[in-house]
């Protein structure tokens, strides 16, 4: 099989990454992508009437939530699927067998750990582009970047690229071109972010940590004990 290449994009780009993906099929990898869609989740959300909320960049889950994010995950599935083409293969992670520990207090989310899903690898030596949805077996809602990173380390992935609406990690608003992942930790646990690259980061951090190299749009995780550019500059 091919070098795997899995790259995660949100749910507020998922359309755009089409071409991305594609453009790495291109170039000889093999290319998983997972997607989220919470820009779609929230919104239908609040048009119903229910709470919109986020522990951690994690949200809380009820099931009337959970049925949202059902609904929304299907159809930024489908646009996504169709915007690839032909190679695109649909899955739904809880209905393939992704593996997660729930997080009682989030409600119905769950922390996912590394897994290979069989009809994932069946996609992959088919040559199609699997195109995963985040809910894994229970079931649970779980966090796209984090599903992407387990399935990145659980498939053996190359590289996992984060593809979002910002250009990187940032700090006081320069991107840095890499960062460490003991000093990402540190700078996680001071507070210094907030927000949706709470989980982004971790999740590179995990992957990275596990020997896939991990990229947050322009940043890499450094998974040495290696001077990061933030450390150099600080």
């Amino acid at each position: 099989m091919k070098p795997l290449f899995v790259l995660k994009c949100g749910g507020a780009v998922a359309w755009q990454a089409a071409e991305h993906v594609l453009a790495l099929r291109d170039e000889g990898y093999s290319v998983l992508t997972v997607h989220g869609a919470g820009p779609q989740i929230s919104q239908e959300m609040e048009r119903r009437g229910l709470a919109v909320e986020f522990v951690g960049g994690r949200r809380v889950t009820t099931p009337e939530a959970l049925a949202v994010v059902r609904e929304s995950l299907v159809e930024v599935n489908a646009a996504l699927c169709a915007a690839i083409g032909p190679p695109a293969a649909g899955f739904m992670g809880d209905e393939i067998g992704l593996t997660a520990t729930q997080i009682p207090e989030l409600g119905l989310v769950g922390d996912p750990v590394p897994c290979r899903p069989a009809p994932l690898v069946g996609a992959l030596r088919q040559d199609r582009i699997p195109v995963v949805a985040p809910l894994a077996k229970g079931p649970l809602n779980v966090n796209a970047d984090e599903a992407a990173a387990a399935l990145a380390v659980g498939l053996g992935a190359e590289r996992l690229l984060f593809v979002t609406d910002v250009p990187g990690v940032l700090i006081e608003g320069d991107v840095l071109p890499s960062i460490g992942a003991d000093e990402a930790d540190h700078l996680l646990d001071n507070g210094t972010f907030e927000g949706g690259i709470v989980p982004k980061l971790r999740a590179a951090v995990r992957a990275a940590r596990l020997g896939v190299r991990s990229e947050i749009g322009e940043t890499e995780i450094l998974a040495e004990a290696r001077t990061s550019t933030w450390e150099a500059l600080a």
